[in-house]
């Protein structure tokens, strides 16, 4: 341990400190948007001003108008316009001279690689676009896909785009109930799967779990393509209605489809999330107001260029995965990066030996995963060369000023901008967070709203609120990315999104994301979590993503989960549950700690009542963590339905402990 002299001690201290950070000279020099006067330029020019993302596309009819809001809330962008998305992301990369560019890099949880060229991915896609021509897939008609990382996936997604049916990607870690419900909700006859693929060294079945989704389809199945990934490792038997993936293409050799032509307002794709009453939402993007907005945005937040090797290390089965590792990078012709596995097999430096072997220009990944990057210590990515990274990003969660700063110095040397990225699947693209060639960034908040989107902190009142102040964040304008409603259930679309801030008899249409906000003097507004995870402690109404904010603020703790409790006096109390540092012990006296974190960052009203360490949270395949079951366990209740978890053990122990102390 160093003492105050020491360089990396005085550093440490200075950063913890610090507010706010300014770009690095050298990243704005070389930015793709370094002027600031693109605020103003869509404030005063609004809509039209969203022509220049449009025109980051090729069209292969120019739009007539680029708004139309005579019906909204169903509002439709760049009318009359028409083009294809497939043709978008590959064919015009081919045709511009750079078929022989990297356009998907991939890596295998195992350590085989793949490198898709344009041209490769050219050839591919047709290939398997005339392979579900030739199975009866018909423009509109939804294929649905239930893969995990592998190659396939994208390729199947832009096969669909290609020849005009919409895709309804599921994630892979979803059970066969969810497989059966979306292709239920969707009136999918098309399937797109594998046989399995690798969890930590480990091969695991996905086709019986597939199979068992089908069996719970209530219409007739056409088609089920299967993808052989585990080779001799997992035999299967096909069913009479499935074909080998391989074995499909191969009968579609050298074949070329021609790219439909798409309306704007034809649908790319539908994307299932979770709802309020248990059913599904599926939300339905549009072709051109959809490619538009996530090509501007990953050109303008992420400074994505056509020569960078860029990595998003989400999964293509959520929304991120759609925008930011398929449609937005390749439509702006870069090298788009996949991983198949974890960050921490078969070492905890996985994701930055990958870093430095392809050289990876920007990285974009979750708080959760830089908490646990964190957890594990500064020296995995100390031992690996990331001096290629130019730029940072966070997304799905907000990110504690603490983490923000961890990030910032031991993966980006202090020299990558952080882009903080709010945005949801009903978005289709970031909507709040800093243009890192122009925008100082804050540690924990994300940011201003981009150019030409109107977001405000307002109070149930309509009123904006002061700055400082909590109150509901809010869009006041539409946006191109945006869902265009919920699939065949406009009444919900309106009810969900719109019904509770909007005066319908006076045409103002406000979209409601139910997320609490506030926002600061400079515009800069820090996303305080879903509204409903609100605690009510003694009268007070406390924000639980402030407390974790809060509680992981302090020297040791890595991640934490706080929910309320039932309490005789105070109605509600704060129970917290930690995860300590790799190396740190959760005694009494980092309790202490905590709790002094709390007192000092929120006040004395938010004192925890207990404080539970433990190795891990329960968290769904997503990596959600199911606070329901933690208030289970703080208020001594029956255990609900743990079967969607990762790590279902974890629920018990946690409920052992909390018994015994």
């Amino acid at each position: 341990m160093g003492d105050g002299s020491d360089p990396d001690v005085q550093l440490e201290a200075r950063l913890m400190e610090q507010d706010s950070f300014e770009p690095p000279e050298k990243f704005v020099e070389q930015a793709n948007v370094s002027d600031e006067a693109i605020y103003e330029e869509f404030e005063e020019n609004w809509p039209d001003a969203w022509e220049q993302a449009a025109d980051l596309l090729d069209w292969e009819s120019e739009w007539d108008e680029v708004l139309d809001d005579e019906d909204a809330p169903f509002y439709e962008w760049f009318v009359g316009g028409e083009l294809n998305a497939a043709y978008n992301c590959v064919d015009r990369h081919v045709e511009n001279g750079r078929k022989n560019q990297a356009a998907i890099k991939w890596e295998g949880e195992l350590g085989e690689t793949r490198t898709y060229t344009y041209q490769d991915l050219y050839r591919e896609v047709n290939e398997f676009a005339a392979a579900l021509r030739d199975l009866g897939v018909e423009e509109d008609d939804v294929v649905t896909m239930h893969m995990p990382m592998i190659p396939e996936l994208p390729i199947a997604m832009l096969a669909c785009a290609r020849i005009g049916a919409p895709h309804s990607v599921v994630f892979a870690g979803f059970s066969a109930d969810a497989l059966a419900t979306r292709m239920n909700s969707a009136d999918s006859e098309y399937l797109v799967t594998c046989d399995g693929y690798y969890r930590r060294g480990d091969a695991l079945d996905h086709i019986e779990k597939a199979n068992e989704g089908l069996a719970g389809v209530e219409h007739e199945v056409e088609d089920v393509v299967v993808v052989d990934r585990l080779g001799e490792e997992l035999p299967y038997d096909l069913a009479d209605n499935q074909h080998d993936y391989d074995e499909l293409v191969d009968t579609h050799d050298g074949a070329r489809v021609e790219p439909v032509d798409r309306d704007a307002e034809d649908m790319l794709f539908l994307m299932y999330t979770s709802g309020t009453t248990g059913e599904p939402k599926g939300a339905k993007h549009t072709t051109g107001g959809y490619l538009s907005y996530v090509a501007w945005t990953a050109q303008s937040v992420l400074d994505i260029k056509p020569e960078d090797t860029y990595w998003c290390a989400a999964d293509i089965g959520w929304i991120t995965g759609h925008s930011y590792i398929v449609y937005g990078p390749l439509a702006l012709g870069t090298t788009t990066m996949m991983y198949e596995g974890t960050p921490d097999y078969p070492e905890k430096d996985r994701l930055w030996e990958i870093v430095e072997q392809n050289a990876v220009d920007i990285f974009y990944t979750a708080p959760t995963a830089i908490r646990a990057f964190m957890k594990w210590g500064e020296d995995w990515p100390a031992s690996r060369d990331l001096s290629s990274l130019r730029l940072l990003g966070t997304v799905g969660e907000p990110i504690n000023p603490r983490a923000w700063k961890w990030y910032y110095k031991h993966i980006g040397d202090e020299s990558c901008p952080v882009v903080d990225t709010w945005w949801q699947t009903e978005t289709g693209g970031m909507m709040v967070t800093t243009l890192p060639g122009i925008n100082e960034m804050k540690p924990g908040s994300a940011g201003p709203a981009l150019p030409g989107i109107d977001a405000k902190v307002i109070h149930p009142n309509k009123n904006e609120v002061e700055p400082g102040q909590a109150g509901h964040l809010t869009v006041q304008k539409p946006w191109p990315g945006m869902l265009r409603t919920v699939y065949k259930n406009d009444e919900r679309f309106i009810n969900e999104y719109w019904a509770e801030y909007s005066d319908p008899e006076n045409d103002e249409w406000i979209y409601f994301p139910e997320d609490g906000a506030k926002i600061d003097e400079d515009g800069f507004i820090t996303v305080l979590g879903r509204i409903d995870d609100v605690l009510n402690v003694s009268g007070h109404r406390l924000g639980t993503m402030e407390i974790e904010s809060a509680v992981v603020g302090v020297e040791g703790v890595a991640e934490a989960a706080v929910v309320g409790g039932d309490h005789e006096v105070k109605g509600e109390a704060v129970y917290v549950y930690a995860i300590t540092e790799e190396g740190t012990e959760g005694d009494e006296q980092l309790r202490e700690r905590v709790v002094e974190g709390v007192e000092d960052a929120i006040g004395p009203i938010a004192r925890p009542e207990e404080i539970i360490f433990t190795p891990e949270l329960p968290k769904t395949r997503s990596g959600k963590i199911m606070r329901r079951l933690l208030e289970e366990v703080a208020n001594g209740e029956e255990l609900g339905d743990t079967s969607t978890l990762r790590n279902p053990g974890i629920v018990d122990d946690i409920q052992q402990k909390v018994q015994s102390d």
